[in-house]
C-alpha cells in the first residue's frame, strides 16, 4: 500500500509565451520562435528551435531582425492580453484539484495534495493531460514535501523525457535523488541568489547536495533566516508560507514609451493607466501597499532638455484601491516639464502587507473597496485596455503607448479577432 502524505505540487507551463502563441498558430510548431519585450525592443523569450540558433535572452531585436528570414525565424510581439487570460484558464483548472491553490507567477502554482504518492503522481498526470486538452498548454508537474524540492522536482520533470512530464520526488530512488542534487549548483536552487551562492562557495557549499547537509542553525548564524529555511526545505521541512514565497517587497508597473511623452495631459493618461496596473497586480497578489513612488524620466543619453522628477506619497492607510493609488501617483504631474521629451514613467508600491491584514478604514471620496478587484478581474477577462478609472480609461492621445508591430490577434479576449474554424 502507498504511503499516505501531504504533498505540494508545482505546475509550471513550459516556455509559457511560446507555448501560448502556439496553441493558436499550430504552424509555429518546430520553428524557432521569439517573443519580444516592451516596444519590440529584445528577446524575453525563445523556443527551443531559436536557442539552437544561438539567439540569446535580451539580445536586442534590431541586432538579429536582418538574419531572421534567412534563419526563418518567427517573431511577435508580447500579448499580454492572451497570455493574461490563458493563465486564468489555466489556474482555474488547477484550483479544480486542491482547496489550496497559491498562484506564485503567470505560468506557475502551487497545490497542496493529499492522499496515497501513487494517488498524487497520477492526479499530477492527469493535471497535465487537462490543461494540455482544455487550454492548449504543455505544463510540467513537480511534487514533493516541500516547495523549494517541488521546484528541483519539476526541473527535473522538465529536463528528463523518462519522467513524461511528471515527478514526484518521494517515488524517485534515494541514489538518483542524491545524483541530482550533487549535480545541482547551490546558484540553482530557488531563493538562494547570485550574491548568496558566492557566500557559499567561499565556504565550501557548491552545490544543492552541499547545502542539504548543512547545518540550518549555523546557515542562519552565518547568512540569514530566509537561508536557514532553504537548508529545511531541502531536508524535508515545509516551512516557506505563501507569503514568503511570493518575494514581494515592491511592485512596479513601468513603461517606456513609443514616442516620447511632451505634455502634462498624456503624462497624466500614463500615470493612471500605470496606477491602476499596480493596483491590478496588488490584487492579483493578494496585497495591499502603504507608500507609492512615482517618477518620469527623459532619455540619459538625450542632448537637449533632461528631467528626471520623482514623488512619494505616504497613503492613509494600507490599500489596493486603484483610484487612490492614481490620486498619488497624480502628485508627479505638477512636476512634470511641457514640451520635455520623457520617455518613460512608471509606479512603484512599497511598504506591502496581505490583503485583509488589518481592517479597511474609509476613506473620503474613496471608490468602493472591491473597485481593484473589478478593474483587475475585467482587464483579466476583456484586456487592459478594456477598462480604467479617469484617464486610463480614454482610447485617444496614448500615442505613447508600446509599439507591438507583431502582435498576434487577441484570440480569446476581442470578439473581433477570435479564431474562426471552417467545417468542409
Amino acid at each position: 500500500m502507498s504511503e499516505h502524505r501531504s504533498s505540494i505540487a508545482l505546475v509550471d507551463v513550459n516556455n509559457f509565451y511560446v507555448s501560448s502563441e502556439r496553441a493558436f498558430d499550430p504552424s509555429l510548431e518546430g520553428r524557432p520562435l521569439v517573443v519580444l519585450s516592451n516596444n519590440d525592443g529584445c528577446v524575453i523569450t525563445r523556443s527551443p528551435e531559436a536557442k539552437a540558433l544561438g539567439i540569446s535572452m535580451g539580445t536586442p531585436w534590431f541586432r538579429i531582425a536582418g538574419q531572421a528570414r534567412d534563419w526563418g525565424l518567427e517573431v511577435r510581439s508580447s500579448n499580454y492580453e492572451l497570455y493574461g487570460d490563458l493563465s486564468a484558464r489555466v489556474m482555474e483548472l488547477l484550483g479544480r484539484y486542491t482547496g489550496n491553490l497559491e498562484i506564485y507567477s503567470i505560468d506557475e502554482a502551487f497545490l497542496t495534495l493529499s492522499g496515497p504518492l501513487d494517488a498524487q503522481h497520477r492526479t499530477g498526470t492527469e493535471i497535465r493531460a487537462v490543461v494540455r486538452r482544455h487550454v492548449g498548454l504543455p505544463v510540467c508537474v513537480g511534487i514533493a514535501p516541500t516547495k523549494t524540492l517541488a521546484k528541483l522536482a519539476n526541473r527535473w520533470a522538465k529536463g528528463n523525457p523518462g519522467f513524461d512530464g511528471v515527478c514526484h520526488w518521494d517515488l524517485v530512488p534515494e541514489e538518483h535523488r542524491r545524483s541530482l542534487l550533487q549535480r545541482l549548483a547551490v546558484s540553482d536552487i530557488w531563493g538562494v541568489g547570485a550574491r548568496n551562492a558566492q557566500r557559499l562557495n567561499a565556504i565550501g557549499i557548491d552545490s544543492a547536495w552541499d547545502l542539504a547537509a548543512a547545518d540550518p542553525v549555523g546557515i542562519r548564524k552565518r547568512f540569514s533566516v530566509v537561508l536557514m529555511r532553504t537548508v529545511l526545505e531541502l531536508q524535508g521541512t515545509s516551512c516557506i508560507t505563501g507569503h514568503e514565497s511570493t518575494g514581494n517587497e515592491q511592485v512596479l508597473y513601468s513603461r517606456s514609451f513609443a514616442t516620447p511623452v511632451t505634455t502634462r495631459d498624456a503624462m497624466h493618461q500614463a500615470l493612471s493607466t500605470y496606477a491602476q496596473g499596480a493596483a491590478s497586480r496588488l490584487a492579483r497578489k493578494s496585497l495591499q501597499g502603504r507608500v507609492i513612488t512615482a517618477f518620469a524620466a527623459t532619455s540619459p543619453f538625450s542632448t537637449g532638455p533632461r528631467s528626471a522628477p520623482t514623488v512619494c506619497v505616504p497613503l492613509p492607510a494600507h490599500t489596493a484601491n486603484p483610484l487612490e493609488l492614481t490620486r498619488a501617483a497624480d502628485r508627479l504631474l505638477p512636476l512634470v516639464e511641457e514640451g520635455v521629451p520623457y520617455i518613460r514613467a512608471g509606479v512603484v508600491v512599497t511598504d506591502l502587507r496581505p490583503a485583509g491584514a488589518q481592517a479597511l478604514l474609509p476613506v473620503d471620496g474613496s471608490a468602493p473597496k472591491d473597485t481593484g478587484l473589478l478593474l483587475h478581474d475585467v482587464g483579466r477577462r476583456f484586456g487592459r485596455s478594456a477598462i480604467g478609472l479617469g484617464h486610463a480609461g480614454l482610447k485617444a492621445g496614448s500615442d505613447w503607448t508600446m509599439k507591438r508591430d507583431m502582435l498576434s490577434p487577441h484570440y480569446t479576449t476581442k470578439w473581433s479577432e477570435l479564431p474562426v474554424v471552417k467545417a468542409r
